[in-house]
């Protein structure tokens, strides 16, 4: 029977499974004070039990609480102590059909359905006030589509990201004629392609020694030399070798002739506003580490000043063009004629690579390298290729330099 106010239950003034008249007063209800109910009711409570001659047996323990309490505020002899125990128990099984009265809800707010903990979190990652939200899982259950579809409305949208602001050439939109140098570029570019059979072989160098022996002497090599010990002198000194050993990658096609000459006299490709442009360094296979990095970082800056003599641009027999210096991993670079040959070579990048030491495979950092060997099939097979690649390699990852640093 719900209770018509709310408060706290004091006082049960009918036992259990009892039988009453309708109307009948069933128990008294305060403001949880603690204060006696009023003593004018006890004789209408006692009144039923008089007539109620049918009770069970087992129910006459429970008569007497009605009446020690309700006449205990004017009666004190009255007031059995046997009967104290029953008036503290029948409270107890009767507390929790009661509480519905007792607490009530604030107006406005509802029971929340059971919330898993993934959608507790992804209600707070967008802000999201599960009381607000209606679930439509079983059971009024909130679903993270639930949550999801009350975020678009809570949730205001994110910035937009900054666009990233790019410089634009003062190029876009003209037309500029060829400067002459660009011109002969682009004629013995083609020219090369159309007399040529060209094709690309390409190893993979792990150069990891070679960059510790940098590391170790790059303070004595700058001030012995007064320049920087870069990657790109140890691959023309390991290439001038191998030239030596396969002539056929170092010579000169002449109409139907093949000239071998005398000397290794390298190429080197050099990046400048005008265009590329090949200064040579000559006899590069009689120089040690030092002389050849002096060698290419005097060439490269009398490229770009534009103070290179003719006789410098000409007599090369092979070509080294270090496109990694610009960050690419490897190409394939078209031969100057009438050379038969030129050597690309990549970034040198760290990266894991399966290492074998006595027998047994572990992954390893290490520094490596992409050289890719373009060349003039008409005179070099791929067997050539393949075996000064070889060569160059071992001599790299062998880096025994130390000899031919020159300080």
């Amino acid at each position: 029977i719900p209770s018509p106010v709310a408060g706290t239950l004091e006082e049960i003034l009918v036992a259990e499974d009892e039988t009453v008249e309708v109307g009948a007063i069933l128990a008294r209800i305060g403001d949880g004070s603690g204060a006696a109910a009023p003593a004018a009711a006890a004789p209408e409570a006692a009144a039923p039990e008089a007539a109620a001659p049918v009770a069970a047996p087992e129910t006459t323990p429970a008569a007497p609480v009605a009446a020690p309490v309700a006449e205990a505020p004017v009666a004190p002899p009255a007031v059995a102590p046997p009967a104290a125990a029953p008036l503290a128990t029948p409270p107890a099984p009767v507390a929790a059909p009661a509480s519905p009265a007792v607490v009530s809800a604030p107006a406005g707010s509802r029971a929340m359905p059971y919330v898993t903990p993934i959608v507790r979190k992804l209600a707070n990652d967008h802000g999201v006030d599960l009381q607000k939200v209606s679930g439509t899982g079983v059971g009024g259950r909130i679903r993270k589509e639930d949550v999801v579809a009350a975020s678009t409305g809570t949730v205001a949208p994110a910035a937009p990201a900054t666009a990233t602001v790019v410089e634009a050439s003062a190029l876009r939109g003209t037309t500029v004629p060829m400067s002459r140098l660009r011109k002969v570029i682009a004629e013995r570019a083609v020219a090369s392609m159309q007399a040529s059979a060209q094709l690309t072989s390409v190893v993979e160098v792990d150069v990891t020694e070679i960059a510790e022996l940098r590391q170790a002497v790059k303070d004595s090599f700058l001030q012995a030399t007064g320049t920087k010990l870069s990657f790109l002198p140890f691959f023309v000194k390991a290439s001038a070798e191998a030239l030596r050993v396969f002539p056929i990658v170092n010579a000169v096609v002449d109409g139907e002739n093949i000239i071998y000459p005398a000397t290794e006299n390298i190429s080197i490709a050099v990046d400048t506003e005008r265009g590329l442009l090949t200064p040579v360094l000559k006899n590069s296979g009689d120089k040690n580490l030092a002389q050849i990095s002096q060698d290419i970082s005097d060439l490269a800056q009398r490229t770009r000043d534009n103070k290179l003599s003719p006789d410098e641009l000409s007599g090369g027999t092979f070509t080294v063009t270090n496109t990694g210096s610009r960050g690419a991993l490897f190409d394939t670079p078209i031969v100057f004629l009438p050379q038969v040959a030129i050597l690309g070579t990549g970034i040198v990048q760290k990266k894991p690579v399966v290492v074998t030491h006595n027998g047994d495979d572990s992954i390893a950092i290490r520094h490596t390298v992409y050289l890719a060997l373009s060349y003039d099939h008409r005179i070099v097979d791929g067997a050539d290729a393949a075996r000064f690649l070889t060569m160059v390699k071992d001599r790299l990852e062998a880096a025994a330099f130390d000899a031919d640093l020159g300080i």
